[in-house]
């Protein structure tokens, strides 16, 4: 009888902990962790695509539908990034907190989106978001829009913690604006590098940094490199002295490799996601995390400035 009565005060204290705190679902691992910082213990934080797969392609288990059920607040990357399998989830959840209203967030909403599309957009043009590039997450002063996208919502739900929510992101972007003077420094040297990316999740990322991508392992946006693109892009890294190629840890390498090898350029598999890799934690670790292994690589190939 004793256990039985410890374990009940145990399941009523986990309860109450709970109890009253907003639910939070975030499509993404890096809005995730966006969210877990300006909402600390005043949200229940879940999430669905982890940080080392691809966000384009997720299976809608029926775990995630019990997610979306009990939540408050379901937090997007939008811009069709999630279109192959998030309406779904949210119709079968026939939850309506989260289909229309408060209860869903856009976390592109203010962003600076690169890449919209003008006129019509067909399949012929590979797996193209008409809206614009979906990762714009990798440019941190998006991930600050974000952040107060995020904690403007969180108020809105639950005005009795708006102090501290705000609170939070002040802390949040004042230490992104420490990170960003580092960042900044590391990379300096290096502004202007030509490189090649697998797929186009990069816009973003490079056009902070100041890279300059000028091509892909992709002939377009999610078809498979073919033989006669791959010659054509070896001939292109080797007239214009490319030595990196910039790829996510969810494609197969083998083909990259091959073109690496053939152009005397280095394949850098780099996470463009929370949680790509145990050392990845959070958001600012991700950038911690590419840019230093970027830089790294950089110096191996004779980038060095």
């Amino acid at each position: 009888m004793k256990k039985i009565s410890l374990l009940l005060s145990l399941i009523l204290f986990s309860f109450n902990l709970s109890w009253g705190k907003l639910k939070v679902v975030a499509t993404t691992q890096d809005l995730a962790a966006i969210a877990g910082f300006i909402g600390g213990d005043k949200i229940e934080l879940s999430f669905i695509a982890k940080g080392y797969q691809d966000p384009h392609f997720v299976e809608a288990k029926p775990s995630y539908l019990l997610k979306l059920r009990g939540a408050d607040l379901l937090i997007a990357v939008g811009l069709e990034l999630e279109i192959g399998w998030l309406p779904v989830l949210v119709r079968d959840s026939r939850n309506p907190k989260i289909l229309a209203g408060k209860g869903y967030l856009d976390a592109s909403t203010n962003c600076e989106i690169l890449e919209k599309r003008a006129g019509q957009v067909t399949r012929a043009a590979g797996d193209i978001h008409p809206f614009g590039n979906p990762h714009f997450w990798l440019d941190p002063n998006n991930g600050k829009i974000i952040a107060q996208n995020i904690a403007r919502r969180l108020s809105e739900l639950d005005p009795a913690n708006t102090s501290f929510y705000q609170t939070n992101l002040d802390n949040f972007v004042s230490k992104l604006a420490e990170k960003q003077k580092q960042w900044e420094g590391l990379i300096e040297p290096y502004r202007g590098t030509k490189i090649v990316t697998y797929h186009n999740s990069w816009p973003n990322f490079a056009k902070y940094f100041g890279l300059e991508v000028i091509g892909y392992v992709e002939p377009k946006p999610g078809i498979p490199p073919s033989p006669s693109h791959t010659l054509k892009l070896i001939q292109l890294m080797k007239s214009n002295d490319v030595k990196i190629i910039l790829m996510e840890p969810y494609f197969d390498i083998k083909t990259p490799q091959s073109i690496a090898q053939k152009a005397q350029a280095k394949v850098v598999v780099l996470p463009p996601s929370v949680g790509g890799e145990k050392e990845i934690t959070d958001y600012f670790s991700l950038f911690d995390y590419d840019l230093n292994l970027l830089i790294k690589t950089f110096i191996e190939v004779g980038i060095a400035r």
